[in-house]
């Protein structure tokens, strides 16, 4: 018998499906094992040897395997082919005796009949390459967040942690918020002219765009008094057609997915978080409907760039057929060009043929991923373009417009493109106008980050890599050092803010976007085999701990408490408010001897119409997402999502709400009560 291990159950039942009675396959579970939870687990004195532990959880995964390794004749690693993947068949080689056991490792990018028959025909050696890689990149995180995490919390406050790659990820939402808070909105006008043929009652609009032969930017136009100037000076205009410009514009599909832009897509279009289009991409490569999901590279194997143009012509239509496959090249210098884009295993498996396998949000990400593959390999959509410039006295006005004249790829992946026609014209030919129409404008602030723009930031400044984005967006909410708003946009925390401050001015290294760009680079050589592991961790790791047992001698505590009226109920000191790792709460001044704490209560003011005995106040979920609920909970159950107004429903008389988007109705669904 042979047996097969991989990370997964979902996994290992697919696997099985394809083989016959000689092969067993079973899950490790993921990781088997692991640092330990309770201590370093790292001897930083003896070339950084780790003591790995097989945790509580593995324990009885660990003892099955060992079992039935006993009984094979071959052990196959089948575990993912990335250094997750190649350290977890590692681990499960060292508690199987790796000395004593046949073994084998294989690859594969797809679950389907074919690659696993395939890859079991090539066998290969456990790459210790990307093991090291993986363990260089654990024991990093390990030495940051077991050195710093006790520092911050004699310097500010217990319960805090720092991550390596984490605290980056809090920096930029921490220096966003500056941004915002420094910003000072300008103002600027734009002119726009309304015009029509003489003849004809077709209207069209012309913006403003030179004034003299000179090109106006965007702030050009200041004032009210300028932009008034300028419509005077166009009042009585003659407005003239200068030149015509028609030609034909392309617009080509977007490559196929990789990991980051996978999650990216998925927050745009359905507002899945990246830890949720993760796990249902894992859902699916587990399945066998799509190619491994943690991926940088566009690759996409010559069969299957075969079968999606034989797919397009027999069901979408031969001019829908390229002339040649469209090959695309990354441009991420870390991307394994072994592997491939994130595609559906079967290029006619169309998203319909498998809805009633997979529930409502694995459909949505198959269709999208399906879609934006077969889109790749389809023609550009062509667009009759026209730009017609009007000179009016000094002043140029630009109108565009544009028809959609050949769908091409948007047959099968449709995206916003705003359709403008105009009328015919010629050289030469006057118009009249019948309105001119000033607009102010005000400069607006950068957006606060959101899960796809994070995700894009940390991508181009060459932070994490795609497996760990999900991790780390988790990670900083979990935390406490960033909430999302209502507009599902990241914002700091003030003991975020507190503790990135003091990491900026103590650690530098630790948050700078440069520096832990450059530890993925050198954990990229790692994987290629042209560094030393133990070499890396010692270069990062002697500065740290130095520079670590000097700041813990010169950086004072943070008093965050804030004196308040209130009185302790068990001792009769004074309370004050204390900033902890979820938000400020009261606590007794005469902590340690006494540790009476009470949470600070906002309230809303309305009596709760189920018990009518306590009043609604704002709570907050564990994520931070805030909500509202009776003040005499767990007697009384009654909660909302969206903050009473005090109001009653004039159509059935439950409470009015006023939802994210400030806009009021009836709490009670079945109502359907909107002001």
């Amino acid at each position: 018998m042979n047996l097969i291990i991989v990370e997964s159950p979902t996994k290992s039942r697919t696997i099985e499906k394809f083989l016959g009675k000689d092969y067993k396959v079973l899950s490790s579970y993921g990781h088997i094992r692991d640092l330990p939870k309770r201590e370093l687990g790292v001897d930083v004195e003896h070339n950084f040897k780790p003591k790995y532990v097989i945790p509580t959880k593995a324990r009885k995964a660990a003892a099955e395997l060992k079992k039935a390794a006993k009984k094979a004749e071959l052990i196959i690693l089948g575990t993912d082919e990335d250094r997750e993947g190649e350290a977890i068949a590692w681990h499960i080689l060292q508690i199987l005796d790796s000395n004593k056991v046949k073994h084998q490792r294989i690859a594969f990018h797809e679950i389907t009949k074919r690659a696993i028959e395939n890859a079991l025909k090539n066998p290969r050696e456990i790459d210790m390459n990307l093991v090291n890689a993986q363990q260089a990149r654990r024991i990093l995180d390990r030495l940051v967040g077991y050195e710093l995490s006790p520092f911050l919390w004699k310097k500010v406050v217990k319960g805090l942690s720092a991550g390596r790659v984490q605290s980056v990820a809090v920096r930029l939402i921490v220096d966003r918020e500056r941004e915002i808070e420094k910003f000072k909105p300008e103002e600027y006008w734009s002119v726009e002219a309304l015009l029509k043929q003489r003849t004809i009652k077709t209207d069209f609009l012309a913006k403003l765009v030179k004034e003299n032969g000179k090109t106006i930017p965007k702030l050009g136009i200041k004032t009210k008094q300028e932009a008034d100037k300028i419509v005077n000076d166009l009042k009585n205009a003659e407005y003239k057609v200068a030149d015509i410009e028609s030609k034909e514009v392309k617009k080509y599909p977007m490559p196929p997915f990789t990991t980051s832009i996978l999650q990216q897509e998925a927050v745009k279009k359905f507002g899945f978080s990246a830890k949720q289009t993760m796990r249902l991409a894992q859902q699916l490569y587990e399945g066998g409907h799509i190619t491994y999901h943690r991926t940088d590279s566009l690759n996409l194997s010559a069969d299957t760039l075969k079968d999606a143009q034989k797919f397009i012509k027999n069901k979408i239509g031969p001019e829908y057929v390229l002339d040649m496959p469209r090959i695309y090249k990354t441009k991420s210098k870390s991307a394994q060009e072994a592997h491939e884009a994130i595609r559906p295993t079967k290029s006619n498996q169309e998203p319909a043929q498998i809805k009633q396998f997979l529930d409502q949000r694995q459909y949505k990400l198959y269709d999208l991923i399906w879609r934006r593959f077969i889109a790749c390999q389809m023609p550009p959509a062509r667009f009759d373009s026209t730009t017609i410039n009007i000179q009016a006295k000094n002043y140029l006005l630009r109108a565009f417009g544009q028809i959609l004249k050949f769908d091409g790829f948007l047959k099968i992946y449709p995206i916003k493109y705003q359709e403008a026609d105009l009328p015919l014209l010629e050289k030469q030919e006057l118009l009249k106008l019948i309105k001119l129409i000033p607009e102010q404008h005000f400069t607006k602030p950068p957006a606060r980050y959101n899960e796809a723009a994070l995700i894009k930031i940390l991508e181009e400044y060459g932070i994490g890599r795609p497996s760990t984005y999900a991790p780390i967006i988790s990670t900083i909410q979990d935390r406490g050092y960033v909430e999302k708003n209502e507009q599902k946009r990241f914002a700091p925390t003030e003991i975020g803010i507190i503790v990135i401050d003091l990491l900026k001015k103590n650690f530098s290294q630790i948050v700078s976007l440069k520096f832990t760009a450059y530890m993925e680079n050198d954990l990229d050589d790692i994987a290629h085999g042209k560094q030393n592991w133990l070499e890396v961790l010692d270069r990062f790791y002697q500065p740290f701990h130095a520079n670590l047992l000097q700041k813990y001698k010169e950086v004072e505590k943070k008093k965050l408490e804030e004196p308040t009226d209130k009185i302790c109920p068990e001792c009769n000191s004074p309370m004050v408010i204390k900033l902890g790792r979820f938000g400020k709460f009261y606590a007794c001044s005469a902590f340690p001897e006494c540790k009476h704490t009470e949470p600070i209560i906002l309230s809303t003011g309305v009596k709760c119409p189920k018990c009518q005995k306590g009043e609604i106040i704002e709570r907050k979920t564990k994520k931070g997402k805030v909500f509202y609920s009776c003040s005499k909970y767990p007697e009384c159950k009654f909660a909302l999502w969206d903050k009473p107004t005090g109001e009653k429903c004039s159509q059935c008389g439950s409470l009015l709400v006023q939802t994210k988007n400030n806009k009021i109705k009836c709490s009670n669904k079945e109502c359907g009560y909107r002001k």
